[in-house]
């Protein structure tokens, strides 16, 4: 579903910007708070990606700000086929969540900018006014969680430059993780696993020593804190 925004005064500076966003309340709310903006112009609002790569070609936006949390298609694919088919086209997140599995496949799908719901709007509007100049930009919430060596423009940004704590895991590792944070015990592990509670132990071990937590109820709420124990 696509809710067409008149235009008002646009210009050839005009950043266009198309909202992908499934709570109505907060959709009008940006839509009513950009267009306040002098050079913004919010051609578009959809409520969840499936659409989104027909409705760029006809909408023309400059900038996608999308939610990660809605119905429809993984968000992370289709930021991944809309780098791939538009490339001119930046896409900035902006979710309830900021979490290390998030950021990290943010970063690998390519997009220019990561927001909280909770930052405040001015900082989004700057986020958005630099995206459009080149810049990666990350929120005050996203940048506390990443490590990045912040490159100014996406051209020299590699997901190795911005990555999170969850990407020095193994596969292996974030599993054992995913089954710590929904209360399973070494044994419960082992056994989903098919390996020793010893060597459970060993990648409990290694995950502590990552992550730099050192008991084993911080590495539970850990787990927990980042959805993991929902994936």
């Amino acid at each position: 579903m696509v809710t067409k925004m008149a235009s008002h005064g646009v210009t050839s500076g005009t950043i266009r910007v198309l909202c992908v966003e499934d709570h109505d309340l907060l959709a009008e709310g940006l839509r009513s708070r950009l267009s306040l903006e002098r050079n913004i112009d919010v051609v578009g609002c959809l409520t969840d990606g499936s659409n989104l790569l027909d409705e760029v070609d006809r909408l023309t936006p400059d900038i996608v700000l999308m939610d990660l949390e809605m119905p429809g298609p993984d968000p992370f694919e289709v930021v991944s086929e809309l780098r791939r088919t538009h490339s001119d086209v930046k896409v900035v997140i902006l979710s309830a969540h900021v979490r290390d599995h998030y950021l990290s496949a943010a970063f690998r799908a390519g997009v220019w900018g990561y927001f909280s719901k909770a930052d405040p709007i001015e900082v989004i509007v700057d986020g958005i006014r630099r995206v459009h100049r080149g810049e990666f930009m990350l929120g005050p919430a996203a940048e506390e969680r990443s490590r990045p060596l912040r490159p100014r423009s996406r051209q020299r940004y590699t997901a190795d430059s911005m990555s999170s704590k969850l990407d020095g895991l193994t596969d292996r590792e974030q599993e054992v993780l995913r089954l710590i944070g929904r209360g399973l015990s070494r044994a419960e592990i082992a056994r989903s696993l098919s390996r020793s509670p010893k060597t459970v132990d060993g990648h409990r071990e290694r995950i502590m020593e990552k992550l730099d937590i050192h008991t084993g109820p911080e590495l539970v709420r850990f787990a927990i804190r980042e959805g993991l124990a929902e994936l």
